[in-house]
């Protein structure tokens, strides 16, 4: 008797989709009757029955392609709109044996990521690009996209659309397939069984073809979006194959996969020498020729990720800046990733800096074991984030209130105040570096003043700046 097979989530998807806000209120993010579920699972297989897993890296964009993230158990790059074909080919340049997915939305693709996605097709990237067109803007309001039909009503177009005032819908995989560099073109339809089969087909090839190094592959696919176009999904569906088809007809609309010739890459793994040569570091820089001896620290205090807090101009950025130079000059992994609001100066700003003994996954702190909040609001946002055990640093002489955690050690700095007598009240972001470094040990005081004559504009100031560092470092000592 045979042994009966068993149907289940493939190992590619999360077994709980705990990134997922209300993960155990709600399945998925898409609306019923969405097509993003159906091109999900037949990825999430294909990944699966071809051993790639540890390969693959996503490049998710804006719109509701973005949500791929909360579900797959692969490489991820969140990427801003329309860049998504760029980011991918420097991401297969880089690393030219994963297996690198450009995911996107016909707003997102067609529109302002047009450019982007002619050129990497044009230049043959060794890329697979799964293309979701549903003729609407989907995630911000059911405006019209490039793909919106002839007469087809949206939130921008409330009579139709006007082939004579908004132009042709964009056929991509026909204007793709024009291009003499991209190997394999299709559209499908994420519709009834028997389209479904022919886009698991399409999705396996397109992936293929990349796993044998052939060259660049597209499949653009059909996908319901009820929501936006007033519909309940059977009817969806049928529209799909009823209407839609006729504008953009099913089908294959180039294969030269068999008579391409996979291409061998070879990554060349630089030594530390190269790299700085490579990147113009000579003689007469700092790094690469001073050596610094890190200090002991505590093995608690040691590859820390920090959140670092405060309003624009109170030197947030800079604060994080001046961390992660000095980290790389005493040759740790580093990375600094800026988040600010609309307003350069009064608005949130905060950063994220890592400093670690081994490469760094990703440069986003979502999970701190570090925060340094330098106002209130901060402190109030991102207390609860800190990693069990971690460490908060905070101005207290503009929070009037104190941390609440339990379980995390608590540093209380008057920054602002040891600034303001020491007659210059913005240096209240060098105070805190002092006290941080003085309290973990994280980073020696030489690497720290060197790394200020690197990142700071207007030198004169370099000198109350090292005074503030100072003092914080002697207050927490």
């Amino acid at each position: 008797m045979a042994t009966p097979t068993i149907l289940k989530k493939p190992s590619t998807f999360y077994d709980i989709f705990t990134r997922k806000p209300d993960a155990d209120k709600i399945n998925t993010h898409y609306c019923p009757g969405c097509g993003h579920g159906k091109l999900h699972k037949l990825i999430a297989e294909a990944i699966e029955d071809f051993g790639i897993q540890d390969r693959v890296i996503i490049i998710n964009p804006v719109g509701c392609s973005v949500f791929l993230y909360y579900y797959f158990d692969t490489g991820h790059i969140q990427v801003a709109h329309g860049r998504a074909p760029a980011v991918a080919t420097g991401i297969k340049r880089v690393h030219p044996h994963s297996i690198v997915i450009s995911y996107q939305g016909d707003g997102d693709l067609a529109a302002i990521g047009g450019n982007e996605i002619l050129h990497a097709a044009n230049r043959g990237e060794h890329i697979t690009v799964f293309f979701v067109n549903n003729a609407i803007y989907g995630m911000t309001g059911g405006q019209m996209a490039p793909t919106t039909l002839p007469g087809m009503k949206t939130t921008t177009t409330p009579r139709g659309r006007n082939i004579h005032n908004e132009g042709y819908p964009l056929r991509m995989a026909e204007l793709i397939a024009t291009l003499e560099a991209p190997v394999y073109v299709e559209r499908v339809a994420l519709t009834d069984a028997k389209n479904m089969a022919k886009a698991r087909k399409a999705v396996r090839k397109a992936i293929q073809i990349q796993i044998e190094n052939k060259g660049f592959a597209f499949v653009e696919a059909l996908s319901a979006c009820p929501t936006g176009w007033g519909m309940n999904p059977p009817d969806a569906e049928k529209w799909i194959n009823e209407v839609m088809t006729k504008y953009f007809p099913l089908g294959v609309f180039k294969d030269i996969s068999d008579k391409v010739e996979p291409v061998k890459f070879e990554k060349k793994i630089l030594t530390p020498e190269e790299i700085k040569k490579a990147i113009g570091i000579d003689g007469e820089t700092i790094v690469g020729v001073k050596k610094y001896q890190r200090n002991r620290i505590a093995e608690k205090y040691k590859n820390p990720k920090i959140k670092v807090a405060g309003f624009g101009g109170q030197g947030i950025l800079l604060l994080g800046l001046v961390l992660a130079q000095a980290g790389m000059l005493e040759e740790y992994h580093v990375s600094w990733l800026p988040s600010y609001g609309p307003e350069m100066r009064g608005g949130t700003a905060n950063c994220h800096v890592n400093i670690s003994e081994t490469e760094i996954a990703s440069p986003l702190v979502s999970i701190p074991t570090v925060l340094i909040a330098m106002n209130r609001p901060s402190l109030e946002k991102f207390e609860p984030t800190v990693k069990p055990g971690g460490v908060i640093f905070y101005d207290n002489s503009l929070i009037d209130i104190e941390p609440s955690r339990k379980d995390v050690e608590i540093v209380p700095v008057p920054a602002t105040k040891i600034a303001d007598d020491l007659g210059s009240t913005k240096a209240a972001n060098m105070v805190m570096i002092g006290a941080y470094i003085g309290y973990t040990g994280i980073l020696t005081k030489e690497s720290i003043f060197d790394a200020l004559d690197l990142t700071v504009k207007r030198k004169e100031l370099n000198e109350i700046n090292r005074k503030a560092i100072e003092a914080g470092i002697k207050f927490v000592v």
